[in-house]
């Protein structure tokens, strides 16, 4: 990823001109005179506005999670804190903007930030670069809101490829660089369970965990979304006769998948194979291909993206090959039958991504009976 190169002086100026925007707000105090308790009140509650931001922005910032498309590696209602050291602190690229606010106004609405300075895409140095499988927060690329790249909703996905990475999806089975991978532990898909006719005590699903699904048909069908230990559990019980995976056959072309184009023939269960772009990487074009990189060479990278007569023409030449300014990254939810991912969206851009999910500080379960609305189990689990 793209990285600042020991530029201190910009890192000076930023957290120098943070801090002086909060001392320009104080009323200076005269030598030997005592500050009143309004004062003091005045001085803290700035102080830890620019302390927290300094923190949230270049170092840990906190997160929850809304939906059930990591289910069961990370649950509805998690609190994560996610770090921005671990791949390297991203500039604000949007820097005026209101405090702990993403980009909506608390209670009264509309814009938390102005545009009236942006800044490029720069970050810092960080531990480490993204890794396969790693857990990571981005902003959502697909976001057609008009909103600035750091102001877009946040994403939390599992990063199946990495740049350069070619990505096959065979049957549900991912195949990175042609060798199959192995599901995350707590990874579910959706399955066909035949019963006797006789159903399922609600009650009973929810201490199995098993909360996605219902019944199909009149005849004791139902679709569960199940981990492997969801099966099993299942598969012992007697009213129940089968249990099948629900998969897309190979030959169903899905319009709603990237890169919509019948001619690719892609689902969610059968999709590629994709090359993931790498920066520095240069790729031949054709009219073909077109469809899957078409959003990243115009849209992210900044370029007049034309194509004519079957002939394609970037920034006003014609061209049959691009070279790639940033990785790219293919993120998908735990929850494979159940999350909107680059499977239905395709890659995000470097400039996107906020940080990597490190570990869970709170749980709440909003369907819990009072006693059980803490998930006591889950607090400080480690994310992986």
């Amino acid at each position: 990823m793209k990285r600042l190169r020991i530029n201190w002086d910009l890192i000076k100026d930023i957290i120098f001109g943070i801090f002086t925007i909060g001392v320009w707000f104080l009323l200076k105090t005269k030598p030997g005179q005592r500050k009143s308790a309004t004062r003091e009140w005045v001085d803290a509650i700035i102080f830890a506005v620019i302390a927290a931001t300094i923190i949230r922005t270049f170092f840990i910032e906190a997160y929850t999670i809304p939906t059930p498309s990591m289910e069961k590696s990370l649950l509805v209602g998690d609190f994560l804190f996610v770090s921005k050291v671990s791949y390297g602190a991203r500039i604000p690229m949007t820097p005026l903007s209101f405090p702990f606010a993403h980009h909506t106004m608390p209670l009264i609405g509309g814009k938390s930030y102005l545009e009236w300075i942006k800044v490029g895409y720069h970050r810092l140095w960080g531990f480490g670069e993204i890794k396969n499988n790693d857990v990571v927060v981005f902003n959502w690329p697909a976001e057609n809101e008009g909103r600035p790249v750091d102001k877009k909703e946040n994403y939390i996905k599992r990063c199946i490829g990495i740049a350069g990475d070619s990505i096959n999806i065979i049957d549900r089975n991912v195949y990175i660089n042609g060798k199959q991978t192995e599901f995350p532990e707590k990874s579910q898909f959706t399955y066909h369970v035949k019963t006797d006719g006789n159903g399922f005590n609600p009650t009973m699903l929810e201490k199995m965990d098993i909360r996605e699904g219902g019944p199909t048909s009149d005849q004791g069908d139902y679709a569960f979304n199940l981990t492997k230990d969801g099966t099993e559990k299942l598969r012992s019980m007697t009213n129940v006769k089968g249990i099948d995976p629900m998969i897309d056959p190979k030959e169903n072309f899905e319009d709603y998948i990237f890169p919509f184009d019948r001619r690719f023939g892609w689902n969610a269960d059968n999709f590629g194979p994709l090359w993931i772009p790498k920066k520095g990487a240069t790729i031949k074009l054709d009219s073909m291909n077109i469809a899957v990189y078409r959003k990243a060479i115009g849209e992210y990278e900044n370029n007049k993206l034309e194509e004519r007569d079957g002939k394609i023409f970037i920034n006003g030449q014609e061209t049959t090959s691009y070279t790639f300014k940033m990785d790219y990254y293919f993120m998908m939810g735990d929850n494979r039958h159940n999350s909107a991912d680059s499977r239905f969206w395709g890659f995000v851009p470097e400039d996107h991504i906020v940080g990597k999910a490190v570990f869970i500080w709170m749980s709440w379960d909003t369907n819990g009976s009072f006693f059980s609305k803490v998930r006591w189990n889950r607090l400080f689990h480690t994310i992986h």
